[in-house]
């Protein structure tokens, strides 16, 4: 039984309906084509202002998924670093353990070296990545055998020690700042420190050029310093940051500095001798610092086209360097995003928090590399 159109015929009435099938297959075949996503990418939008990350469906990495959760410590997790071969990750808490993962696979926590009484505040990875530093609020900084999970080398400061950098071209030599308004320059094949700085405030930060004998400086003083250690002196003074400085990286070229600061602001340095006078030519914003005062860092991407740094609004932000352009914005964390840090072979960023966990995620490929 077929019901009738009023005023029309059958006839009619099934060419009519012929009709509405056929806009019908045409309406449903253009939103099909509307849902597939453009260039095969799928837009990530963060809960808190509705930013988004354009991030490629296609996989780039050889994490066993697009995003890893690392589950282990016990406390807020303060820092944390790829090794220089990308195999492995150290992580540092505030329960006084540094934890070693493996960055593939299942992430494993296969070793946790123990020796500290107070919180890890920073670790770095020896260019072998068979030898870990670290640094403690217990006023000592370590080095580890991290074959058999040893500390080989116990390092005392007077203060909390802030920082730790180690020197590119000869991973024996390293410095350590602290609270003690001292920064220590150490040969691992002696028992007291090379070298002394000594600096008027606090010392929350510290990197090497990769010329050992230069080494940059940061404090409660909002001043960065580039010592000759070789003279003992300050050769430069980086103004422009109007509140402490808690990170400063150096770029892969060894030409700019990055630094991170309790003002907001990300800022990149021109280092290179004979640069023009105002040496800072980027101001970086988004990130935020809070009441907790905690020292976030800041990173490079192994190719200089992004930085990345610490906030503690929860969320991990990274930049274009060029544009200064927010690239990410990453939810994930409840509690402050401490260290941000880039995979040193692959497009995976790593991120630390004080909800005691540590995410890995895959980002789009590095442009160099």
């Amino acid at each position: 039984y077929q019901r009738r159109v009023r005023g029309s015929s059958p006839m009619e009435t099934d060419r009519k309906r012929k009709r509405d099938d056929e806009d019908e297959n045409q309406d449903l075949a253009l939103v099909v084509k509307k849902l597939k996503p453009e260039n095969d990418k799928q837009l990530v939008t963060s809960s808190a202002g509705g930013n988004g990350a354009l991030i490629p469906a296609k996989r780039t990495s050889h994490l066993q998924a697009p995003i890893m959760q690392l589950h282990g410590h016990q406390g807020e997790v303060y820092t944390m670093q790829f090794s220089s071969n990308g195999e492995n990750i150290a992580s540092g808490s505030f329960d006084k353990l540094i934890y070693l993962w493996q960055v593939y696979g299942d992430c494993t926590n296969y070793m946790v070296l123990k020796g500290h009484k107070n919180a890890i505040l920073q670790v770095e990875w020896a260019s072998d990545s068979s030898t870990l530093f670290s640094c403690s609020a217990d006023k000592t900084a370590g080095v580890w055998d991290c074959e058999n999970g040893t500390r080989t080398k116990r390092l005392p400061h007077k203060g909390i020690v802030n920082g730790i950098s180690v020197a590119h071209q000869d991973s024996r030599i390293l410095s350590t700042a602290g609270n003690d308004n001292l920064v220590l320059i150490w040969d691992t094949r002696q028992k007291k420190p090379a070298n002394t700085l000594q600096h008027q405030y606090p010392i929350t930060t510290v990197q090497f050029q990769f010329d050992k004998n230069c080494i940059f400086t940061g404090g409660i003083d909002n001043e960065i310093k580039c010592w000759d250690v070789r003279q003992n002196n300050v050769t430069l003074n980086l103004l422009g940051h109007t509140d402490s400085i808690t990170g400063l990286k150096l770029d892969p070229f060894g030409s700019y500095l990055l630094s991170n600061a309790m003002d907001n602001t990300v800022r990149v340095w021109d280092i290179r001798p004979f640069a023009p006078e105002l040496r800072c030519v980027k101001i970086i914003k988004g990130a935020v610092h809070n009441y907790e005062r905690t020292l976030l860092r800041c990173d490079w991407a192994p190719d200089g086209s992004m930085v990345t740094a610490g906030s503690a609004d929860r969320f991990v932000y990274i930049w274009d360097t060029t544009t200064r352009k927010i690239k990410y914005k990453l939810p994930g964390h409840r509690g402050s995003v401490n260290e941000v840090c880039f995979h040193p072979k692959e497009p995976i960023i790593g991120s630390c928090s004080s909800d005691k966990t540590i995410f890995l995620g895959e980002i789009e490929e590095y442009q160099g590399i």
